[in-house]
C-alpha cells in the first residue's frame, strides 16, 4: 500500500469536522509550497515586464517648467473660485 492509499484510507474514516480541518491544512501546505517556489524561482515574465516598465519610465520626457507653472496657476485659481484662501 502506497502512502497515498494509506492517507486516503485514513481520510475515509474521519468525521466531517476533522475532514474539514485536514482539507484546510492541505490548502495551507499547497499555498506554503507555492509561495516558497515562487520566492526561489521568480517568474521571468514578471521580471521582464518590470524591467520594460522601468526602461519606458526612464525614457519619458519631462514636461517643460512653463506647463508645470501654468498647471499650478490653474489649480490655485480653481481653489480661489471655491472660496479657499491659500
Amino acid at each position: 500500500m502506497t502512502i497515498r492509499d494509506n492517507a486516503i484510507t485514513k481520510l475515509q474514516q474521519l468525521s466531517e469536522p476533522l475532514l474539514q480541518e485536514v482539507n484546510d491544512f492541505i490548502d495551507f501546505l499547497i499555498y506554503k509550497h507555492q509561495v516558497a517556489n515562487t520566492a526561489d524561482h521568480p517568474d521571468k515574465t514578471l521580471e521582464k515586464t518590470w524591467s520594460k516598465w522601468f526602461e519606458d519610465v526612464d525614457r519619458l520626457a519631462l514636461p517643460s517648467p512653463d506647463v508645470s507653472e501654468s498647471y499650478q496657476q490653474l489649480l490655485l485659481d480653481k481653489y480661489r473660485q471655491q472660496g479657499l484662501e491659500l
